[in-house]
């Protein structure tokens, strides 16, 4: 049987697994690989190798040595010039495309509970944002293997895709997983609330509040011990510079 050219829509959810998926960990074997193959109708093998063709047009992982597959088609560069970087339209469009190939809602392919969200106009951009958020969790979570950058805790209902510059403070760059950490609840909010931060060499920074705290054994315990201490980093989506420059220059507390 002649095998069906992959279509832009199929080439589009492929995307959206390629970024979920930490690229040495990606084979047919993989849960998302065989999940998202069922969906689209294709093999997990033919997914896989569809995701490794991507891997091919990557800067971040050449940088690190690492290639894709040599060979893939025009329309792999077609999706990779429109979405990457473009996170909003990547996330919203390729959910859409995932919940449209199942017949089912949006809502109800990323698993979101809309009961608390109200009839009325701003209800597709609730639900909109919360489709981008679950995306921006699946990326940043896959992205450190779901474990903790600092404590390496890979409990995932403590973990936390946290953002580096905070979502209401630069709605461009709110998506980017550039601009997220994978962090416990407790290290989330002390990053958020000024507490640490990690510096540009990426290591662990405290702030004198808590370094104050010095005899406190649950300060020294949960926060002290990981200072200057460098934290886990993925092969991609490593946190941007620029970002946690923000962090310092303006969340920390000195």
């Amino acid at each position: 049987m002649k095998r069906k050219n992959w279509s832009i829509e199929e080439t589009i959810i492929a995307f959206n697994v390629y970024c979920k998926i930490p690229f040495k960990n990606s084979s047919s074997r993989h849960p998302l690989i065989i999940k998202y193959a069922d969906i689209i109708g294709r093999t997990p093998s033919a997914l896989n190798m569809k995701v490794g063709n991507f891997g091919r047009l990557d800067p971040e992982l050449r940088e690190k040595g690492i290639v894709g597959l040599s060979n893939g088609s025009k329309l792999e560069e077609v999706v990779w010039d429109e979405f990457n970087e473009n996170w909003e339209k990547l996330a919203f469009e390729s959910e859409k495309l995932i919940a449209e190939f199942q017949n089912i809602s949006i809502e109800k392919a990323c698993e979101i509970d809309v009961f608390d969200i109200p009839i009325g106009k701003d209800r597709n951009q609730i639900i909109k944002a919360r489709v981008n958020q679950s995306f921006f969790r699946s990326l940043i979570l896959s992205s450190y293997n779901r474990r903790c950058c600092i404590t390496n805790l890979s409990i995932p209902d403590f973990l936390i895709a946290s953002h580096i510059i905070p979502w209401s403070q630069n709605r461009k760059e709110r998506l980017n997983p550039k601009n997220g950490l994978c962090l416990n609840s407790i290290h989330d909010k002390a990053f958020d609330k000024g507490f640490i931060t990690i510096s540009t060499d990426y290591k662990v920074i405290t702030s004198k509040y808590l370094r104050d705290l010095n005899q406190d054994r649950a300060v020294v315990d949960f926060f002290l011990k990981y200072d200057n201490h460098t934290i886990s980093l993925p092969d991609r989506f490593v946190p941007a510079k620029k970002f946690l420059e923000y962090h310092i220059n303006n969340i920390f507390i000195r």
